[in-house]
């Protein structure tokens, strides 16, 4: 199971990088850049509740067997969106390999959740979001080697006729598909693998699927609808800081750096992330996830403002220093909202994962608040969202009651 976290999450980080190439490529503002991750995240809106049904139909591991081929397809989209050298085709496929990523979460996170004690569900899903946080630092090197550099060493487009960049930018796209058709070979490979053990009796079996309304229904439950909110906040201020953060560190202002190395630097922001769950998982074990929550949220909202106000090393920094403190928060967020949900821990999983098209929204419009008062102002947006979660760490910092039956998946047949 860990692996696939590593997986997804090598995956959606190496978006970032594909972010400041097509806005090189095709000359694109802060807030036409913000919507390749509005084409990636929609696809958590898309097909959530969708992922939700197949995992009641399915199971987990089977389920995982399918977001594993989705993600597979939207990677070799990028061949022909390459060869075509047309923004459209890469945001095609970005959607495409989101949606297998979707159908991921939906399985893994609940899986990993119930597969062992409840108490300690916050610790485990932390500790296999470690793993994925290894993805993401490393992604960062790879785009900034493959992406990046050749990205810089183009032309000036506006020296070029319009043959003459049509003809760059296919070359250019080029570089962009090499490391996704590296992955849809793991990824083939992953699918090969669950599905061998689909039917492993250490997999539980997921409940019946329930309808749209009813599913809708449970935000009626307020840890819950909170918990949802704060996935939408938090996937939000996350991706919109990873987005622009090459484009802020390379700015004359803070480190002036050029593209390739400040793509690379991107890798420090999410591996203060890996270092953060790597020593979370123990502190969660230990102490109230609410209120371990709403201090690394507190502490990101003051980096922020650090960042926004100043300028120089100690702006880009600062910036990146945030990475640390968003460790614990998706996992944290979300075993908190699942929280005693027990037979209705799916669909509770289906909402959640919904709500991570957060990132789909908040980094486009800190793209429209940069391209008017600039990046340094515009990260005082996720400054606000951090501020929800910190009131949701607080609200939830003790254990919820048990809502339903929790028995009943525990102790379900196996696939």
């Amino acid at each position: 199971m860990i692996l696939l976290f590593f997986a997804w999450g090598f995956s959606t980080c190496l978006v970032d990088l594909v972010a400041p190439a097509l806005k090189s490529l095709f000359s694109l503002s802060n807030f036409e850049t913000g919507l390749t991750q509005f084409a990636f995240f929609i696809g958590y809106a898309v097909v959530s509740l969708p992922a939700s049904f197949l995992l009641a139909k399915v199971g987990y591991l089977r389920t995982v067997v399918v977001g594993l081929l989705i993600m597979m397809i939207g990677c070799l989209m990028f061949a022909p969106a390459a060869n075509a050298g047309v923004y459209e085709g890469f945001l095609a496929a970005l959607f495409v390999l989101a949606s297998g990523i979707t159908i991921l979460q939906v399985a893994a996170n609940p899986l990993v959740a119930i597969l062992g004690k409840s108490e300690t569900a916050s610790a485990r899903l932390t500790f296999a979001q470690f793993l994925n946080s290894v993805g993401t630092f490393l992604a960062p090197f790879v785009g900034a080697a493959l992406i990046l550099s050749h990205i810089e060493k183009a032309p000036d487009p506006a020296t070029l006729t319009a043959a003459q960049l049509a003809v760059v930018r296919h070359t250019q796209a080029q570089a962009v598909q090499t490391p996704y058709l590296i992955i849809a070979g793991v990824l083939l490979a992953l699918a090969v693998l669950f599905w061998l053990l689909r039917k492993n009796p250490a997999a539980p079996r997921a409940e019946k699927a329930v309808g749209v309304g009813e599913m809708l229904g449970m935000l009626k439950y307020p840890r819950l609808a909170f918990a949802v909110l704060c996935i939408f906040v938090y996937v939000g201020a996350e991706v919109a800081i990873g987005t622009y953060m090459t484009t802020y560190l390379s700015q004359p202002s803070t480190l002036g750096l050029t593209l390739a190395k400040a793509g690379s630097m991107v890798a420090w922001y999410w591996g203060g992330a890996t270092i953060g769950r790597f020593f979370g998982s123990f502190i969660l074990a230990k102490v109230s996830p609410g209120k371990v929550l709403t201090v690394a949220s507190l502490a990101a909202i003051v980096l922020i403002l650090v960042s926004a106000f100043s300028v120089g090393p100690q702006a880009g920094y600062a910036l990146i220093a945030i990475g640390f403190f968003n460790s614990i928060m998706f996992p944290t967020i979300f075993t908190l909202g699942i929280e005693g949900m027990g037979h209705r821990t799916p669909q509770a999983s289906g909402l959640l994962c919904m709500a991570i098209v957060g990132g789909a929204i908040i980094p486009p419009a800190t793209g429209f608040l940069g391209d008017h008062f600039g990046l340094g102002l515009a990260f005082l947006l996720p400054a606000v969202c951090y501020l929800v979660i910190a009131a949701f760490g607080w609200s939830a910092r003790k254990p919820a009651p048990a809502l339903f039956v929790q028995d009943e998946l525990a102790t379900a047949p196996a696939e």
